[in-house]
């Protein structure tokens, strides 16, 4: 064996997002102990900012020692036991993924469907809220696999007029929209640090409302899944000086979310907000002007999760390979019934700067050309730059 390499790509997908240098120099530093007391004094600094990103100042927040796929099993498994009924809100692969895990837990499961590329209508969910006593009601407030945003307001308010917990998909939009659990009166919210917080995939931000603690502690069954049990896990995060091992934290990637947080404070919250949805509008223009079109409608598109239209005639996979051999420039397929369909771009975190857009659509203009597919690069670059002046 060899020391492994990997080439310098610029990370333009669904995730992961391009990670800083501050970032993989936090990763770098010293491994100390998960029980170390300036390791202890590490992890109530993470959470403090946890709460304070989320807008969560009443919620248990803690980052799960696993992908963003974890926050979704945590919650689900946490607060599901058999017999219990779970409204699922579908409008995308991940709506999907938390009904099979609703149903693996042993919930009765009603799913409501919507057209990939549309927001979740609450409208419809209340109709199938009316159906009988609900435990769950869940739903993804930025679908990953279309670039769609539903409104997670007034999808909480739902479940609360209807006596139930939430339970609210962030890992693509914490840190590139608005995510306000306090002003949602969400019980569980969940995100990744691969996406809009440039950090490496690995660790599930979660936050938790009393709530759905108090309904964790009244289970009348196990957990099903050990390691993310919110009633083990939190004697080793749940407070200073009194942890307990649980399990040995991954030091080295908390490192990196750490600081990944300090710069995202240090830019501003709203400052990055703000730079989320200038790219994108950026890029947005530029694509337009190439003569591609967007998935999802302007009002309900999220601007870090790009989807785009793949053209008649035009090779979906030829493009991201083109791209990849001749850019290092990765770009996201489709998933599910959008495979071959669409591109998705994305503009996360450190990945989201008019340098990137710039590259982007020179890559995609020339990859376009390529397949005989006629754009004016010069215009499609003019109209990006307009948008940024």
């Amino acid at each position: 064996m060899q020391s492994f390499q990997p080439p310098r790509r610029i990370l333009m997908g669904p995730g992961p997002s391009d990670v800083s240098p501050r970032v993989l120099a936090a990763l770098a530093r010293p491994t100390i102990g998960h029980l170390d007391p300036e390791f202890q004094k590490l992890m109530e600094e993470i959470k403090a900012a946890m709460s304070r990103l989320f807008n969560a100042p009443d919620h248990a927040c803690v980052p799960l020692p696993a992908p963003g796929t974890a926050g979704m099993e945590a919650a689900i498994m946490n607060l599901l036991e058999p017999g219990d009924r779970a409204v699922i809100a579908i409008n995308g692969a991940f709506g999907g993924r938390m009904a099979d895990m609703a149903d693996r837990a042993g919930a009765e499961v009603t799913k409501v469907e919507f057209e990939w590329g549309q927001p979740v209508d609450p409208v419809k969910v209340e109709e199938a809220m009316k159906g009988g006593p609900v435990k769950v009601l869940a739903f993804v407030h930025a679908e990953t696999s279309t670039g769609a945003r539903s409104d997670a307001a007034a999808l909480c308010a739902l479940a609360r007029k209807y006596g139930a917990l939430s339970v609210v998909d962030c890992v693509t939009s914490l840190g590139g929209i608005v995510v306000d659990v306090a002003a949602w009166d969400a019980d569980v919210v969940y995100s990744g640090t691969q996406k809009c917080l440039s950090a490496p995939p690995g660790l599930s931000p979660i936050a938790l409302s009393k709530r759905a603690q108090a309904a964790i502690t009244g289970r009348k069954t196990k957990v099903r899944n050990w390691l993310l049990d919110f009633n083990l896990l939190m004697s080793y995060w749940g407070g200073e000086g009194g942890r307990t091992y649980h399990h040995t934290a991954p030091i080295n990637a908390l490192y990196g979310l750490h600081e990944s947080l300090v710069a995202l404070f240090e830019e501003g919250q709203q400052a990055v907000l703000v730079r989320h949805a200038r790219t994108h509008e950026s890029l947005a223009a530029g694509i337009e002007a190439a003569g591609l079109k967007f998935l999802v409608d302007e009002p309900h598109r999220l601007p870090q999760l790009n989807a785009v239209i793949v053209p008649d005639g035009v090779d979906e996979a030829a493009v991201r390979s083109y791209v990849l051999a001749k850019w290092d420039l990765e770009l996201g397929a489709g998933l599910g019934p959008l495979k071959g369909k669409v591109w998705r771009i994305g503009l996360m975190g450190a990945s989201a700067t008019p340098w990137h857009v710039r590259l982007c659509l020179s890559a995609l203009c020339e990859a376009l050309e390529a397949q005989g597919f006629k754009t004016d690069a010069k215009a499609v670059l003019a109209a990006a730059d307009a948008k940024l002046a």
